[in-house]
C-alpha cells in the first residue's frame, strides 16, 4: 500500500511540474501571444494533417478535431503538435506563427 502512494504522488508530481514548464516555455508563451490566421491554418492542416485527420478534420486514420477546442485547451493542443507522444502522429514544430495559425482554423471546427 505505501509503494502504491509513492507512485501515485510521484506521478503526480510529474505532472505538475510538466504543467509548470510548459506554462512558462517561450515556444508556447510565443505561440499564445500571437493571432492566427484561420486560412493559413487550414493550409497547412491540408499540407501537413489532412492525410490522416481528413481534407476537413471529419476524421480518417486519425481522429476528428471537431470540437477539439472545446475538448482541449490552447496549450494542450500546442503540445499535441508538437511532442509526438501520440503514436502514430508524428511529432511537427511548426514556427509560432504557423501554430497560432493552426490554433485559429481548430477553433472553428
Amino acid at each position: 500500500m505505501p509503494f502504491a502512494i509513492v507512485i501515485v504522488l510521484s506521478i503526480s508530481a510529474g505532472l505538475i511540474g510538466y504543467q509548470q514548464f510548459q506554462q512558462q516555455d517561450p515556444y508556447v508563451q510565443t505561440v499564445l501571444s500571437l493571432t492566427g490566421s484561420c486560412e493559413r491554418g487550414h493550409a497547412i492542416f491540408q499540407m501537413n494533417c489532412a492525410g490522416c485527420h481528413g481534407w476537413e478534420a471529419h476524421g480518417k486514420v486519425g481522429p476528428t478535431l471537431e470540437g477539439v477546442s472545446q475538448r482541449k485547451s490552447p496549450r494542450q493542443l500546442v503540445a499535441q503538435v508538437t511532442s509526438g507522444k501520440t503514436p502514430p502522429m508524428p511529432q511537427f514544430q511548426p514556427t509560432a506563427q504557423e501554430m497560432a495559425d493552426i490554433l485559429s482554423y481548430l477553433k472553428q471546427l
